[in-house]
């Protein structure tokens, strides 16, 4: 039933007929380009053979990826929703110089000038960071040779292997056309047909549905460029190479009802967490790892190196530390400096180049296509946050927003009349990887990268428990979103090609029919690697902790526990029922450092109630002060009391238990206490207690 039929005739208004004409019914219909050319593939983007590069004559992908790239203005179609911060590049040494002439990657002592920007891919600017999304990890190095893009996202791997694909992808995550609903979220039908209908979707659809969508902070989540790229040494010689960021402080993420209630009391929750860490001198830092593969080596996996879809398994191939970036300053202006970065795979280096990745193809393409609508024209590289470091010359002219007097008579080459300049380039010059290409024009994705389950089964069995059961809790959440009921039948027709039990047990959250028997017998392989549960850290710098207090605590211990706790790098807070200041045991203040009412435990890492009778009694009868514990308690976050506290603690139903991270202790004994909270909240947090029966 259409939306006219819906609403019957006699409400139309002639406003509504007069908008008839411009609208179109798809039904019957077959597939045309704008010029009314009828097309059978929109799948594959025309290569020259199976595994070579797009060709530009593809006329039918350059209209469908232009006319997304041009869908919305002013915001980035995607990746809208961001934030960002200036900082530099090191490299450990120089032993990337066998592989590479980029001499940012392989001068010890070489700081790089860079600007990062994080962002979420679905939202729109006005949407909440605490989404369940991929996050962009987008980093321009500002090079001696020019700038260096590397756009990257949190996931090593894609949705899709194909740029023509990205339009309909997109499409499909975005807001539903008819309504606009939801915003910044996959748990909608469209997305969800797009996945039961795109098989090779499902690799990257487990670890959106895993707790990586949901990083703690831009501070603490790894980065991929995704893409298996070349590394060009001074001989022109290759080696495949697929780069890495790790998080310094480790991987960290939230956890689902978290991020619900964050996006709620703090949308900016990410944006804030960045800025405020950078003004405090809490530089986040990141390592830079690379994985090398010798061209000789490229079809040595059983998997294609030129499918964004697939990973390289870190034991096949170790990851190589090469360096770390270190972000020590937030932006001056907002709009101007992370609104107008213009990022573009096609900005490269002497010593990087590409391959024959098809989604990689694509997005040299349409990034740049993109920039000149969203920027206004051809010259956004001469926005301050887009220049480089080099000095620039060409014969380029006029256009929008031309900044530049470019002085002489010539504008083209070779010339004369101003003396040939500027002249080409001498040995420092960009050469392209020189590589033999052959084949017939074709529409057709190379039978390599046709295997679509067996790397979405090596992610899931490489999980643990508490992860697997995030991961199932968040398909049923997304699925039960869904409103047709085939599509939601597909999707679980995709996952038994993955794992029997978690098809089995997603069907069962859901209320569809579960498969009868696996499609293909679970391949037993896994990858220590991809999973959290092995993630260590020996600091507590930056965690954020709420010490919850009333008149008559015990303020002495809290501020002894404060002082040796910030000296360990983690930011205390006092949290009160109101704000000013709360009267300690002894008489003295305790300046509250914000009040309760104004915040909650889903903004804060770790808790502790200090002692003092009157003001645990105080706590006891506030609702908002034992829903803070029982709270961080549900959501795996350590809990600490000393002396009377612990009488809150039992309130809220929380047991005692130090293999938790529930440390209680008595008064007298305030330095164990110290040593098991520090290395409670150095561990974050502990998925495996059972908070079913917690009512926050």
């Amino acid at each position: 039933m259409t939306s006219d039929e819906h609403r019957g005739d006699h409400h139309r208004t002639e406003k509504d007929r007069r908008l008839d004409p411009s609208r179109v019914e798809k039904r019957d219909t077959v597939l045309t380009t704008d010029q009314g050319i009828p097309i059978d593939d929109t799948d594959n983007s025309l290569k020259a053979s199976e595994r070579g590069p797009t060709l530009m004559e593809d006329f039918h992908f350059r209209e469908k990826i232009t006319h997304f790239d041009h869908e919305r203005i002013p915001e980035r179609v995607v990746h809208a929703r961001g934030s960002g911060a200036y900082g530099y590049f090191e490299p450990y040494d120089d032993s990337l110089s066998v592989f590479t002439r980029a001499e940012f990657l392989t001068t010890p002592g070489l700081r790089t000038p860079v600007f990062v920007r994080f962002s979420t891919v679905a939202g729109s600017r006005g949407s909440a960071d605490t989404v369940r999304d991929v996050r962009g990890f987008a980093t321009k190095f500002y090079t001696r040779q020019g700038n260096f893009d590397l756009v990257g996202n949190n996931f090593p791997v894609f949705f899709i292997q194909d740029a023509v694909k990205f339009p309909d992808f997109v499409h499909a995550v975005k807001p539903e056309p008819d309504n606009e609903i939801p915003q910044a979220s996959s748990a909608h039908d469209t997305l969800w047909d797009f996945v039961q209908l795109q098989p090779e979707t499902t690799h990257m659809i487990m670890w959106l549905m895993s707790d990586r969508a949901l990083p703690r902070s831009f501070r603490m989540m790894q980065g991929f460029g995704v893409h298996t790229f070349r590394l060009v040494n001074a001989d022109g010689l290759g080696t495949f190479v697929k780069f890495h960021w790790t998080p310094k402080l480790g991987k960290r993420s939230l956890v689902w009802d978290e991020t619900q209630k964050i996006a709620g009391k703090d949308p900016d929750f990410n944006r804030r967490d960045l800025w405020e860490s950078i003004e405090q001198g809490a530089f986040p830092e990141y390592e830079l790892g690379v994985q090398l593969v010798a061209e000789e080596d490229e079809h040595a996996f059983d998997f294609d190196l030129l499918d964004a879809t697939k990973i390289i398994p870190e034991e096949l191939v170790p990851v190589r530390p090469v360096g770390r970036l270190v972000l020590d300053r937030n932006p001056d202006n907002f709009f101007a400096e992370t609104e107008q970065v213009a990022f573009h795979l096609g900005n490269v280096v002497p010593g990087i180049d590409f391959t024959n990745d098809p989604l990689l193809q694509g997005r040299l393409f349409s990034y740049l296509d993109t920039q000149l609508i969203r920027l206004g024209g051809p010259n956004f590289p001469q926005i301050p946050v887009n220049c480089p470091v080099v000095d620039v010359h060409n014969h380029h002219r006029e256009g929008y927003h031309q900044m530049r007097i470019d002085k002489g008579k010539a504008a083209y080459h070779p010339n004369s009349l101003d003396g040939g300049w500027p002249v080409p380039a001498d040995g420092r010059a960009y050469h392209h990887y020189q590589e033999r290409v052959e084949g017939y024009k074709i529409r057709k994705r190379s039978e390599s990268f046709s295997d679509h389950y067996s790397q979405a089964t090596l992610f899931w069995n490489s999980m643990s428990d508490w992860e697997r059961a995030h991961i199932v809790a968040a398909f049923q959440f997304e699925l039960g979103k869904v409103t047709a009921r085939h599509v939601q039948e597909g999707v679980v027709r995709n996952l038994n090609e993955v794992d029997h039990d978690l098809a089995v047990t997603v069907a069962e959250g859901i209320g569809v029919d579960p498969p009868g028997t696996p499609l293909r017998p679970n391949h037993g392989r896994s990858s220590p690697a991809l999973s959290m549960d092995h993630e260590r850290a020996d600091t507590i710098a930056t965690r954020k902790i709420a010490f919850l207090v009333a008149d008559g605590v015990d303020a002495s211990h809290v501020r002894c526990l404060m002082t040796e706790l910030t000296m360990r790098g983690a930011i205390c807070e006092v949290l009160a029922a109101r704000g000013g200041s709360v009267r300690g045991t002894a008489g003295e203040e305790l300046m509250v450092t914000r009040p309760m009412p104004t915040t909650a435990s889903v903004l804060y890492d770790a808790v502790v109630v200090p002692g003092g009778a009157q003001s645990v009694r105080a706590l006891a009868e506030d609702g908002d002060a034992v829903h803070f514990v029982a709270e961080a308690y549900k959501h795996g976050k350590p809990v600490g009391s000393i002396g009377e506290g612990a009488d809150l603690l039992d309130l809220a139903r929380v047991a005692p238990d130090p293999t938790r991270g529930v440390i209680v202790t008595s008064e007298s004994d305030m330095e164990g206490f110290l040593t098991a909270f520090t290395s409670a909240v150095a561990a974050y947090r502990f998925p495996r207690r059972a908070t079913r029966p917690v009512p926050a």
